[in-house]
Formats: structure tokens, C-alpha cells, sequence
């Protein structure tokens, strides 16, 4: 579950303009081919690459930062680095009063509802993406590809669900689309798309002690999982990881995307907004985390027991997606760090 943020702070704006900007008498022979990822081109223009790549379009001393709207693989700077900590230090020294504390999170399900009573399915753009970075979404609307179930939680508006369906030639494949907000399963049920026979939508908090509506355990072959994680307290993790254990057949996996560690959303919240390290309260209410990437690993791969020498999961694939975007018209610049895995459940281990 995502929630929208507001534009970058002009102090960003000074802070990162130390990025170079390309020579006009450099620029490269015009009777040199243009590479597909620096084209303009929309006939031969290549923006995404092979999964957990990440893109291929990298910013050189010699570029000019405000040629394209994103670069890939941007690392943040020194000077960044430094302000990022200087935000971090005012946001410790500002936290959240015990009240609101108690306020957000004992109900976190209302602001959601909250939140999509004004965002309905127009708010977040269709994930079209997902196939990209997640080839098995694409194998398993294969005609030929046999039952398959899948779960999504968090699944929102249904940005992802439908766009899958969208392509499905399976008739054999059942999403089972799942969120704790009341009103966002409502929003998913209205929708034209929504057939029974394809996709089920139900209320399930992920963090409860129940499984899904209409789920036994070992009964689903995917769980996708973007961006919601971050919504979920740091206390309520472990239960979530097991839940989706128990949910996942033997060698099902978990497709993973949420934020990460100074990500531009992080780095620009205010005083009154933060909870505890990493997590904090955004202004409609809802709540969100940044992690780093060990820690992402070592919260999937965790023993069930201290007797248990089996984690309950293994890492297919990690890693991290670091953008600089850029608004060209305001000559802005701002760094988005978001990270993306893959979780396959191991055999089940005994206790």
C-alpha cells in the first residue's frame, strides 16, 4: 500500500545540484547509432532491462542530468549522505506524541479506509511493470500453465490484480486479492473486471493469527507482496512471514517490493511524524517503513524456533533499485531508493 508525498524541498534542490551537466561542445558524433536507453525515440527506446537490473540508463560526468527524467543506479553522494542524516537527527528530536502514538497505531485499518474513501482506483497507476521484474507473472497466465493461486496482499485498488488478469489466458488461475482496509476491497469489487471465477477480493489483516478467507495452509503458489510491508509496525513482521509460510506450498515464492533506507520520501518528513527508526506517520494517517536490505534478509530467512536449523525461507533474489528523477521544468532532482526480492518458501521445518 502506497500513499501519495508532497515536492522536494528546494534545500534538495541546492544540495544535489553538484551533479554534472554535460558539455555542449562534448557531445558525441551524430553519425554514432543511439543506444536504445538514451534515445528519445519511443520506437527505439529501451526503459527497463532484464529483472532485478534495474534499467540501463547511467549517469556519466559528461551527461546532462536533465536530458531524461529518471537515471538508474545512482548512488546518493556525500553531500546528500550528510543532509539525509541531519533530517534524520531532526526527526528523532521531534517524534510523535505517545497519543497519536496510540492513535495510529491501534486502528491502522481506518486510516487506510480513510485513505481510500478519498483515493479510489485512479490514485496509483496500473503496476503494468510487475511481468518485467517478475517473469513468473507472466508463466503463469500461460494457457498451458495449470491451476495456479495466487495471493496478493495489500492488494489496494486492484492496480495490480487487474492488469494481470488483463493478460491471463489461463482459466485455471485464481488471485485471491486481500487487504485490511475495508473500503479498498469494496473499491476492487465494484470494478467491472471483477469476476468470481478469476479473483476473489477479501478484508484479512496480515498481521492477525487467521489465514486468508478461503485459503488452507499450503494452498498458494505466489505471494505478491508491493509495498506492504512498509505499512505493517516492526512488532507485527514476524507474525506476517509466518502467516505467509504457512499459506505458501513447499517451493512457492514471494514476489517483494517496498522502501528503502533514505529513500526521498523518508528524508523529507517533518517533525511530528516520526514513530520509531525507519517507521513513521504520514500525513493522511497511514503508516510506513524504509528498510535496509540486510535487514529484509535476515527478516525472511529467520529460524521459526531456536531448535530449528531451517529458515523458513531462502533469497532467490534481492536488490536495490536506486533512481535519481528529475523534474526538468523546475530543474529539481531527488533520489528514490526502493528494494526488491524474491523469497522461496523451504521445506517445512521441524520443530
Amino acid at each position: 500500500m502506497e500513499s501519495s508525498t508532497s515536492s522536494t524541498e528546494a534545500v534538495q534542490t541546492q544540495l544535489l545540484s553538484n551533479l554534472s551537466v554535460k558539455d555542449p561542445a562534448a557531445e558525441t558524433d551524430v553519425s554514432q547509432s543511439i543506444l536504445p536507453h538514451r534515445s528519445h525515440d519511443p520506437e527505439n527506446n529501451l526503459k527497463r532491462s532484464d529483472p532485478f537490473q534495474f534499467g540501463s540508463r547511467f549517469l556519466s560526468e559528461k551527461d546532462n542530468v536533465f536530458e531524461f527524467n529518471a537515471w538508474d543506479h545512482v548512488e546518493t553522494d556525500d553531500t546528500y549522505k550528510e543532509y539525509a542524516e541531519q533530517q534524520y537527527a531532526k526527526q528523532r528530536e521531534a517524534p510523535v506524541s505517545e497519543f497519536d502514538k496510540s492513535r495510529f497505531n491501534g486502528d491502522p485499518a481506518k486510516w487506510w479506509n480513510n485513505f481510500y474513501k478519498n483515493n479510489t482506483a485512479n490514485f496509483f497507476k496500473d503496476r503494468k511493470w510487475l511481468q518485467q521484474e517478475f517473469p513468473v507473472l507472466s508463466e503463469i497466465t500461460k494457457p498451458d500453465a495449470g491451476p495456479v493461486t495466487l495471493l496478493e496482499v495489500g492488494a489496494g485498488a486492484g492496480n495490480t490484480a487487474f492488469p494481470i488478469l488483463a493478460h491471463n489466458s489461463n482459466i485455471d488461475l485464481k488471485i485471491h486479492a486481500c487487504d485490511f482496509s475495508k473500503k479498498a476491497v469494496e473499491v476492487i469489487r465494484a470494478n467491472e473486471a471483477y469476476d468470481t471465477k478469476n479473483i476473489q477480493a477479501d478484508v484479512w489483516d496480515a498481521a492477525s493469527e487467521e489465514l486468508p478467507p478461503g485459503l488452507a495452509e499450503e494452498s498458494v503458489d505466489v505471494v505478491l507482496m508491493i509495498f506492504i510491508f512498509s505499512a505493517l509496525s516492526p512488532s507485527q513482521w514476524n507474525q506476517a512471514v509466518q502467516n505467509i509460510f504457512k499459506v505458501l506450498k513447499p517451493g512457492g515464492e514471494v514476489l517483494f517490493r517496498d522502501y528503502g533506507r533514505g529513500d526521498l520520501a523518508q528524508v523529507r518528513f517533518k517533525k511530528g511524524r516520526y514513530l520509531e527508526e525507519n517507521f513513521y506517520i504520514r500525513g493522511d494517517g497511514t503508516r510506513v517503513y524504509f528498510f535496509e536490505k540486510d535487514e529484509l534478509v535476515d527478516i525472511w530467512t529467520a529460524k521459526p524456533c531456536e531448535d530449528s536449523s531451517i529458515p523458513l525461507f531462502e533469497v532467490v533474489d534481492m536488490g536495490v533499485d536506486r533512481r535519481l528523477l528529475v523534474n526538468r521544468a523546475k530543474q529539481l532532482k531527488m533520489y528514490r531508493c526502493w528494494l526488491q526480492g524474491r523469497f522461496r518458501k523451504l521445506a517445512k521445518p521441524q520443530s
